[in-house]
């Protein structure tokens, strides 16, 4: 794509979702509990993760397993010409390892696309979004199985075949670099004693790339229009200084996280990495044919997360920063969010060359936006603060394409309507443009409100970008 005026024409407007945040009906006709499903509502990750407490936010969400009608019109209202989304794996395989899928499960989501259809939106979907099978972790260890591989080409060729013509965009992974941070909901894997965890990870991870370049062969196999694409956690690292010393740190932080879009996309190991494995001693297994599975099914395009810049000191001498477990040291030019996320729009359009500049694929923004705590003054809800920071990053987009000539053909903010929070397992760290009445004890109506920002992305969307007051 060659740059011009703008965002380009057919540029897919929309938002982003995950099941496990939002859709609820846990156990509703046969879906089987994930992992996200044991996970409680707290701020404090140990005890989120150790179920301390007795609300488990995800077994409701916001019930869009029996709101969907009315949430997908909300978004047709808005505009929107693409709506990200998850299957829920234990919808389909309740177990993960059974060898045919539960209809009903199948079906729900046949109702979600056509209802989609209705309205010309096309669907963006994850295959696995940090909700893999409780069973999987329980009885197989998770994904350092090699095992899993054949249950999750199983469970994605399913869906390629059931959903042929109803969905053409895929995702295989949710950010699948969280492992190095969340490995509870990423892979479901630990060491046991006497184990390196690091090498389990890497393990889990390499499992992880098979499976997803299988599942890219058999989507093209199945379908040649199908476009399949990897997801990325991403937040660009500035070095803290100009020392030459923290300029080196912030460089190996980046290649620490390019390495997934590596794989996926280039389709090998970066030799960077097998040197790192090299000087720690980590033995990742490839069998047979690996090799040359990675290389033959990479992407069509790259997706990624942005909410923030880190950035990084070869002394580790900065303040940590807050937040997302991306961030590194914060940045003394920046400031933060309620949840010391570090505002950075320009961060945006440093995320976009790097991509593009490495890889020459096009390129999805799949998450973006700001969690806020939301008010309902005289009945409406005025969140200027969260129009401001979407207006600055839709422009830091913009100037992507139109003065870098950066192929961006999506953007899908995050939590284009309330949904719980998959850090906390908050309502009240809030992203939507559409408020919905649920608090961090489970308690509310699930009404639906729109905020000033629902307007403000519609008329957004209708100028494809140029009205932004």
């Amino acid at each position: 794509m060659s740059a011009g005026k703008g965002f380009p024409e057919g540029f897919f407007w929309g938002g982003a979702t995950a099941a496990n945040q939002f859709e609820g009906g846990w156990d509703a006709d046969g879906k089987g509990p994930s992992v996200i499903d044991q996970l409680t509502c707290s701020r404090d990750f140990a005890e989120r993760f150790a179920g301390v407490g007795d609300y488990y936010p995800s077994h409701t969400g916001i019930d869009f397993y029996h709101c969907y009608k009315e949430d997908i019109a909300l978004f047709a209202e808005m505009g929107f010409r693409m709506f990200r989304m998850s299957i829920a794996w234990t919808r389909i395989f309740p177990n993960g390892d059974e060898l045919e899928p539960n209809e009903a499960g199948l079906a729900f989501y046949d109702d979600i696309f056509d209802e989609l259809a209705k309205y010309g939106i096309e669907p963006l979907v994850t295959i696995s979004h940090f909700e893999m099978p409780q069973y999987l972790v329980d009885h197989y260890g998770g994904w350092k199985n090699r095992k899993l591989i054949g249950f999750f080409e199983r469970y994605a060729t399913t869906l390629f075949e059931r959903y042929q013509g109803k969905v053409n965009y895929w995702l295989t992974f949710n950010e699948i670099n969280m492992a190095t941070f969340l490995p509870q909901i990423s892979i479901g894997s630990k060491a046991e004693a006497g184990e390196s965890q690091e090498k389990i990870m890497y393990q889990a991870l390499h499992h992880q790339f098979v499976a997803s370049a299988l599942a890219t062969k058999a989507a093209r196999a199945i379908d040649p229009e199908n476009r399949i694409g990897c997801m990325i956690a991403y937040a660009p690292v500035y070095p803290l200084s100009a020392k030459p010393e923290d300029v080196w740190s912030a460089q190996r932080k980046e290649e620490e996280k390019l390495f997934f879009s590596d794989v996926h996309a280039r389709g090998y190991y970066p030799p960077s990495k097998l040197a790192y494995f090299a000087t720690k001693g980590i033995n990742v297994t490839f069998e047979q044919g690996d090799e040359e599975i990675l290389a033959a099914h990479t992407v069509d395009f790259i997706s990624f997360s942005y909410y923030a810049s880190s950035a990084a000191s070869f002394a580790q001498s900065g303040v940590p920063g807050e937040g997302n477990a991306l961030m590194g040291e914060k940045n003394p030019y920046l400031a933060e969010s309620e949840w010391g996320w570090q505002v950075d729009p320009l961060g945006l359009r440093v995320a976009l060359n790097t991509f593009h500049s490495r890889y020459q694929l096009p390129l999805m923004v799949v998450e973006n936006g700001l969690g806020a705590i939301d008010e309902i003054v005289d009945g409406k809800i005025h969140d200027d603060y969260r129009i401001s920071y979407l207006r600055d990053h839709v422009k830091a987009m913009r100037d992507a394409i139109v003065l870098d000539g950066v192929d961006l053909v999506a953007y899908t903010s995050w939590g284009c309507i309330d949904l719980v929070s998959a850090g906390t397992g908050e309502m009240a760290k809030r992203y939507g443009y559409i408020y919905v009445d649920r608090n961090n004890d489970g308690s509310g109506s699930l009404d639906r409100m729109k905020k000033d920002s629902f307007y403000w992305y519609q008329k957004a969307i209708a100028s494809n970008g140029e009205d932004l007051d």
